[in-house]
Formats: C-alpha cells, sequence, structure tokens
C-alpha cells in the first residue's frame, strides 16, 4: 500500500489545523510532523502541547511524528500521549537505538529508524526486524524546501533489497525534496511511503497536487517485493 504523508512543516502555521486537515481531505493518507529542538538540528517547531491540539483537528489518519531531536527517550511517552501513531528516531541520536525503538512500541507506537544523507545503511542492521518503517532522509534534514540527494535512491534499493531477502515487512520512507519527479523516481526505487511539505503545500491545487503525486507513486511502485506491514 502506497502512503502519501503531507508534511506540515511547510504549512502555514497560522491555519496550522485547516492546513493539516485539508492535505488529508486531498488524499493524503498520514500526517507528518517534524520535531525538531534546535539542537539535533539547526531548528526549532513544535511539541507535544501542538501535536495534541492538532489531534483535536485532524482524528482519523496516523499521526508521523519525526524526532529530530536529542535525547528522543525523554519525550516518546509525552508524544504518544498527545496522539502519535507513528515515531521515528534518529539513528545517529540514539546511543542505545534497540531501547529507544521498543520503548516506542510500548508505549502503543509504530517504531521506526531515520537516516540521514550521511549515514550508510549499514548501521540498521540490527533492528531491521523491529521497525515499523525505515525513514531514508534525502536532505540534511532541519529545513524544508531543499533539493533532493541524489544518493538516497541508492539507499532506498539496498533497503528494497534487504527486505526482500530477508522477508521483512518494514515499509520505506522518503522525505526531502519530494516532488512529483522524485516520488516517482524513489517509488520506482522501493520507496512506498512518500513524505512532501513544499512539493505539495507550494502547489496552487492541493487537492490536484496530492491526487497527481500519489498516482504517480502508485504507477511507478516497484514490483515483486515483500509486502510491507500495514499501519
Amino acid at each position: 500500500m502506497i502512503e502519501l504523508a503531507p508534511s506540515i512543516l511547510s504549512a502555514d502555521f497560522s491555519q496550522l489545523g485547516d492546513q493539516a486537515q485539508s492535505a488529508i481531505d486531498a488524499g493524503g493518507t498520514v500526517l507528518h510532523v517534524d520535531i525538531m529542538d534546535g539542537h539535533f538540528v539547526p531548528n526549532i517547531t513544535i511539541g507535544p502541547p501542538v501535536v495534541a491540539s492538532l489531534r483535536k483537528t485532524v482524528r482519523n489518519v496516523p499521526f508521523d511524528c519525526h524526532l529530530m531531536i536529542e535525547n528522543p527517550d525523554n519525550f516518546i511517552e509525552a508524544f504518544a500521549q498527545a496522539g502519535a501513531n507513528w515515531i521515528s528516531v534518529h539513528q545517529e541520536a540514539c546511543v542505545h537505538l534497540n531501547r529507544t525503538l521498543h520503548l516506542i512500541s510500548s508505549h502503543g507506537c509504530k517504531p521506526a529508524v531515520v537516516i540521514n544523507p550521511a549515514t550508510p545503511v549499514h548501521t540498521l542492521d540490527e533492528v531491521l526486524d523491529i521497525v515499523h518503517h525505515v525513514l531514508v532522509m534525502s536532505v540534511n534534514p532541519g529545513f524544508g524546501g531543499q533539493h533532493f540527494i541524489e544518493g538516497s535512491l541508492r539507499k532506498i534499493e539496498s533497503l528494497a533489497r534487504i527486505r526482500e531477502s530477508r522477508g521483512l515487512g518494514y515499509r520505506i520512507e522518503v522525505d526531502g525534496g519530494i516532488n512529483f519527479e522524485k516520488a516517482a523516481e524513489c517509488a520506482r526505487a522501493g520507496a512506498d511511503t512518500f513524505v512532501s511539505g513544499t512539493g505539495l503545500f507550494a502547489k496552487r491545487n492541493l487537492k490536484a497536487a496530492v491526487k497527481k503525486m500519489r498516482e504517480l507513486a502508485v504507477q511507478n511502485a516497484r514490483k515483486n517485493r515483500a509486502s510491507p506491514e500495514q499501519r
């Protein structure tokens, strides 16, 4: 199943609830929420209270909370209570990654791991059997509107081969510089979950943009792969 996750990082924060719901009404299937602390990445966004408020408006889709923060273990419970369904943490930020992923699961959320552009796929070998998805950052995290890093396609292909060869069920998510063209390319490489902010919210017709990106992802989806775990 192809998932399209509009990223609220590119939404108008003065109308956050309405814009988030509009992206879902347009055809988004997951809401991507970027959490930044100004330390792990050079930007600050939102915390659990905003996620909880957003959940009051957007009720019927998973919240994909991407923690770009130091010491993520200290905040997992708060985001779970605020309404997160999927919680992803950076391999680079976790001293005890296995423990952190199990902590996410213990709070009733789907655990996921993220790798930055300079982090190789093999660093995840020992946790691929316990994650709901792997998020491949196709830009250096911190800001929206960046250009896609082409080497990310090789990472997606590698993760798809590993998933098939080991018979695993993790999803492959990609985030950063995802426009129509890159959504199609990443789908061919093996991705099945697509995060897009500027590529959707900057379009004049949000509904048409969401529809087109999802259709391109479905049409180009890699064939004959292991079926990823569902929500």
